[in-house]
């Protein structure tokens, strides 16, 4: 295992190029796929990544506010005192990555966005009080945990098929969160996952020590910002008494929090997205206590979203080539060719997960895939509960090398992607074993 290990981090620290170059090379390689594998000529292609380059942009503006709002709100003295406190929990490197994968895993399943804030929030601590651990192995433990979000509170699809007026409601119907996300299959994942994805990476941990771990942190990139130094109030302007004035605060702050409240209340515990970063929004803004205090901690939150704002477009151009050429209908079909009533769920599962590296947008891919992986599955006999599951399951899986979801929370560590990819290697071949399982064998 360590052989293993130490290879495909070697392999990857080689050869695996910063997260835009990345994007770049997937580009090119979609492109050249639709030219030669549809019947979409060269100038169709370039016409479908074009159409396609910024229907991202509000996606791309929600994730950039995930980052700087999580980088808000953990820089007030109330948050750094609570992750301090729970990060001193951990006094070896092997009890750093099982605290770390755990809180991950936790905060995953209850929202996407929440899981990947906390869990690199969370390394940036511990890292602070266990300087003898693998920093880049326990940022990669924090980002294991993603691996359980579209089996969580948040899981976009099954929450999509729940609802009424979804587009395939006229085909399937609508489908309960408690034959999907609550569903036997989805349960024994969950659980096997969080019960023993911890231990996987600690034994990763206790295979890394004693050897040259050849990574220095730098907390100029990677930290929580120092204490903000408040200004003498008798040498204040008027204007500047407005920007340092805990009022104005408290009624902006008051107004966030109570539409939060009243959202709660009409919607029940219904997380999303935009509430996520509402309420964290607004949490930041009390607990920074001035607006001065506040917009500083915002400037440095912003350096770390530069990754996100550039390379979501090119995302979804990647995502209008797949979609309007057909590639994305032809893996999909390939697979269903091959299926029979019990390998179905399976091979959905790993079709999902080749197509996520292409379109790797829950929502997106399920549009993409739903209706031809719906009506596969009902014409062999598969509940609609599990093709919904296995979808979003191999959405979720591949995750793992994927680095459009890891952008959030490598920003706020420090640290680029070919810095945890060789550990995610293991977690993607590890995590398919209870996956396969649930979606084969359990109803």
């Amino acid at each position: 295992m360590r052989a293993i290990t130490n290879f495909f981090d070697r392999i990857v620290q080689r050869y695996l190029p910063d997260a835009f170059i990345f994007a770049i090379i997937l580009t090119v390689v979609v492109y050249l796929m639709g030219v030669f594998m549809t019947d979409s000529s060269p100038v169709q292609m370039v016409e479908h990544w074009g159409t396609g380059f910024w229907d991202l942009l509000a996606f791309a503006m929600q994730m950039a506010l995930i980052v700087v709002t999580g980088y808000i709100l953990a820089n007030t003295p109330l948050v750094k005192k609570v992750l301090a406190n729970i990060s001193s929990l951990a006094k070896t490197p092997v009890q750093a990555i099982i605290l770390v994968t755990f809180v991950g895993i936790i905060g995953s399943l209850i929202n996407y966005g929440f899981g990947l804030v906390v869990g690199a929030l969370m390394a940036i601590q511990i890292a602070k009080k266990v300087p003898t651990v693998d920093y880049r192995l326990l940022v990669a433990s924090a980002y294991s945990g993603f691996l359980v979000w579209h089996g969580g509170l948040s899981g976009s699809i099954p929450l999509l098929v729940a609802t009424e007026g979804h587009f395939l409601e006229g085909d399937m119907g609508l489908i309960p969160v408690s034959e999907t996300l609550f569903s036997s299959f989805n349960i024994f994942i969950v659980i096997f996952i969080l019960l023993t994805m911890p231990f996987l990476n600690a034994y990763l941990m206790k295979l890394r020590q004693g050897q040259e771990m050849s990574y220095e942190i730098d907390w100029e990139k990677s930290s929580i910002e120092e204490e903000y130094t408040e200004e003498k109030k008798e040498s204040l302007t008027p204007s500047e008494r407005l920007e340092n004035s805990r009022i104005v605060t408290i009624i902006i702050a008051a107004l966030g929090l109570g539409y939060a409240v009243y959202f709660f209340y009409t919607n029940g515990f219904n997380l999303n997205i935009n509430i996520v970063n509402l309420v964290m929004l607004f949490l930041g803004i009390l607990l920074h206590g001035t607006p001065r205090r506040f917009l500083h901690s915002v400037n440095n939150a912003v350096k770390n979203v530069g990754g996100i704002i550039i390379q979501f477009p090119f995302y979804a151009g990647i995502m209008g080539m797949m979609v309007a050429s057909g590639l994305s209908d032809m893996m999909s079909l390939w697979f269903i060719s091959i299926s029979t009533e019990f390998t179905f769920p399976l091979f959905a599962f790993i079709s999902a997960g080749i197509v996520n590296f292409f379109v790797p947008s829950g929502g997106g891919q399920w549009a993409v895939q739903g209706p031809m992986m719906i009506d596969a599955g009902m014409q062999l006999g598969v509940e609609n509960a599990k093709t919904v599951m296995a979808v979003a399951w191999g959405d979720a899986w591949t995750n793992m090398i994927q680095p459009f979801w890891a952008l959030p929370l490598l920003a706020i560590a420090g640290l680029k992607v070919k810095d945890i990819m060789g550990f995610c290697v293991i977690i993607l071949f590890y995590s398919f074993i209870p996956i396969a399982i649930g979606l084969l064998f359990f109803n």
